[in-house]
């Protein structure tokens, strides 16, 4: 699961709104727990976050939250679950004032994905600079659950930085398609 998952997506540059709202949602998910555990849930989290359509969420009410807090499909925690609802509704916003997540996002790194050459797993940050602008910018716009921690992996997931290490055989590949943005 977690190799596919390496192989197939993550990485890859992401400037679509459903999908960055679904890696926003499972990396708030994730803090604190294993990513293993969060891919496993993650049809859950699809079939309980309404495919993560920001629109439909964005409606969800206190009963409805009450209902997923109890949810074994999901992480069954009531803060990670308010914050999605939360970013759903600044989503939702953000799109009604003529921005989106993805402007906000790919702003952070110039339009372009950063193209670091880490050559150990020991080199690769938990945050930096960019995550930090960006956990910033996030929250000035209403999201929870978007620390910098949290904004580097999700940096990483959409492919704003290219965290493969030079070995890795997705590096080159991904390396490619960030340069095809730009």
């Amino acid at each position: 699961m977690e190799r596919d998952y390496h192989d197939r997506e993550w990485g890859l540059p992401c400037v679509d709104e459903r999908g960055l709202f679904e890696l926003v949602t499972l990396e708030g998910a994730q803090a604190g727990l294993a990513w293993r555990t969060i891919l496993a849930k993650r049809d859950g989290y699809r079939e309980a976050f309404a495919g993560f359509d920001p629109a439909r969420v964005a409606r969800f009410d206190a009963r409805r939250i009450e209902r997923l807090v109890g949810n074994p499909a999901i992480v069954r925690h009531r803060a990670k679950i308010e914050s999605v609802v939360a970013n759903a509704r600044a989503m939702v916003a953000l799109h009604r004032a003529g921005g989106s997540l993805a402007s906000v996002a790919w702003s952070v790194v110039d339009g372009r994905p950063r193209a670091p050459r880490y050559r150990t797993p020991g080199e690769v940050p938990a945050r930096t600079p960019d995550s930090e602008v960006l956990a910033r910018r996030l929250r000035g716009h209403g999201f929870r659950f978007v620390g910098s921690t949290t904004c580097q992996a999700l940096m990483q997931a959409a492919g704003l930085t290219n965290d493969h290490l030079v070995s890795c055989h997705r590096h080159a590949e991904v390396e490619r398609l960030g340069r095809a943005m730009g």
